[in-house]
């Protein structure tokens, strides 16, 4: 590990701010899709927030700002907009029910395993590669799903239909592997547990 990933850099870092200014777009989106008749632009709303994932980790590394606060907010944005995407996306009608429950559950795992190991002690886990894979999959199937269906069941435009089965490769690809990075923590947690606790032990 480098010096600039062990030094802190606090809050105020360009990294930190990306994030919450993609944060602070959530709402701009929901109003886009329930507030007005823009599906359209909603749709390319939430796939520039998706996109966006990857510009705060790149700059906390370029600008040498990387910070505690950071490794929580990242990760803790990446769930929110994960949940609220999948939930926004199945009440417009977008994706089914059983799609977006298959999503949740795994994310109300994941949100619950990192409580419960904070409150054990456990270090802090890093993020998996994969795990970043899956969460662009989704959020490139989530706005996909909004541009290719249509309110209140109107018929589809010829480029809808082809654009539906690639949607659902990359949904059901990034929902099968969000699964599959969620087992393949169980080890790395197990591990972390372990350091928290020789940690507590010896202070």
């Amino acid at each position: 590990m480098g010096e600039s990933e062990r030094v802190d850099a606090g809050w105020l870092t360009w990294a930190n701010a990306v994030t919450l200014l993609r944060l602070a777009f959530l709402p701009v989106f929901l109003w886009l899709l329930f507030g007005t008749n823009h599906r359209a632009m909603a749709a390319w709303l939430l796939a520039v927030l998706g996109a966006t994932d990857w510009i705060d980790g790149y700059l906390a590394r370029r600008l040498h700002q990387v910070s505690n606060v950071g490794k929580v907010l990242d990760p803790s944005a990446d769930r929110l907009l994960v949940i609220t995407g999948l939930l926004a996306v199945a009440a417009a009608g977008g994706v089914p029910w059983w799609f977006a429950g298959l999503a949740l559950v795994r994310e109300l795992l994941v949100s619950v395993l990192t409580l419960a190991l904070a409150a054990l002690g456990a270090a802090r886990i890093n993020v998996l590669w994969w795990g970043k894979v899956s969460t662009f999959a989704l959020m490139t199937a989530f706005p996909l799903f909004l541009l290719t269906t249509n309110p209140h069941h109107t018929a589809l435009r010829p480029w809808q239909h082809d654009a539906r089965t690639g949607c659902w490769v990359i949904g059901l690809f990034g929902l099968s592997l969000s699964w599959l990075v969620l087992v393949g923590y169980v080890k790395p947690a197990l591990r972390a547990l372990r350091t928290g606790r020789q940690a507590r032990s010896i202070l």
